[in-house]
């Protein structure tokens, strides 16, 4: 079974222009395993995009280390000097693919031409990688917007789009940067779903960013709540509300349930009690 596994990591930004340096994240511990969707909720400056990062391979710890299967990230060092040290991987790596809040697709290739970009660049050929992105693109209900440009689709689609295109390369873990944060209500509560659709399917690790506790409520096997800065995971619940909508379709009956609204407002007045503390 594959696992992330972080170990007493920090992240500390260093001074620049004669001011202090900054810790990010202080002595994180946790553990993903597959199958796993966790969502990262916190107010403003709490550290979750420092912790996708580091998952990602952007950056990497001041202290501490990551581990994912047989991979692993550590120290700046390592990273800067882009060595492959046999089963150790340094920064970014196709078995961790990730979902930004704008799509970052590219506007000159077409809908297909995107999702298969990058088994492109791995030297995957045409015939081959054209059948996964179709089959990404069906799966995220793009089957008929093949040839398609950036452009011509909406906010809605072009997230799918970029959705199937880190599917496509068969990640072992999927990073979702707040994907639905610019996305109008009824857009966003549609890609909720489809992205419980895409976890059920894809039996994927996950690892989501949201500022919407709704959101993180309904999408969430595990939810880390973290402190303003230094960021530090303050409490972590166990959840059940989205098989209980997997297995009903109702969203709205999942969200109106006396156990979601509760949880709920445990969760807000966390958030707002690390918020007036600081």
């Amino acid at each position: 079974m594959n696992t992330l596994d972080i170990r007493d990591v920090s992240v500390i930004y260093p001074a620049s222009q004669g001011g202090e340096a900054v810790t990010a994240l202080s002595e994180i511990n946790l553990t993903i395993e597959q199958g796993d969707l966790v969502v990262a909720l916190g107010a403003s400056g709490c550290g979750k995009t420092t912790l996708l990062s580091l998952i990602a391979g952007f950056i990497a710890p001041t202290k501490g280390y990551l581990t994912l299967g047989d991979s692993s990230i550590k120290g700046y060092p390592r990273i800067a000097c882009g060595l492959d040290l046999g089963d150790e991987v340094i920064g970014p790596s196709a078995d961790r693919g990730v979902v930004f809040q704008k799509h970052a697709l590219l506007p000159w290739l077409d809908v297909i031409e995107n999702t298969e970009f990058g088994l492109k660049l791995q030297g995957v050929g045409k015939q081959e990688r054209r059948k996964k992105a179709a089959e990404y693109l069906k799966l995220v209900g793009l089957e008929d917007f093949h040839h398609h440009r950036v452009y011509q689709l909406s906010g809605g689609m072009q997230q799918r789009v970029g959705i199937a295109r880190a599917l496509t390369n068969n990640p072992e873990m999927l990073l979702l940067d707040e994907p639905l944060g610019a996305l109008d209500a009824l857009t966003r509560e549609s890609l909720q779903e489809l992205l419980l659709d895409v976890w059920q399917e894809t039996n994927k690790m996950m690892f989501f960013i949201t500022h919407s506790v709704d959101e993180a409520l309904l999408l969430a096997t595990r939810l880390i709540v973290m402190s303003p800065r230094p960021g530090r995971i303050t409490h972590q619940f166990d959840l059940n509300f989205n098989k209980e909508f997997l297995a009903c379709r109702d969203a709205r009956k999942v969200k109106s349930s006396q156990e979601f609204i509760s949880t709920r407002e445990k969760i807000l007045a966390i958030i707002h009690g690390d918020e007036a503390d600081h």
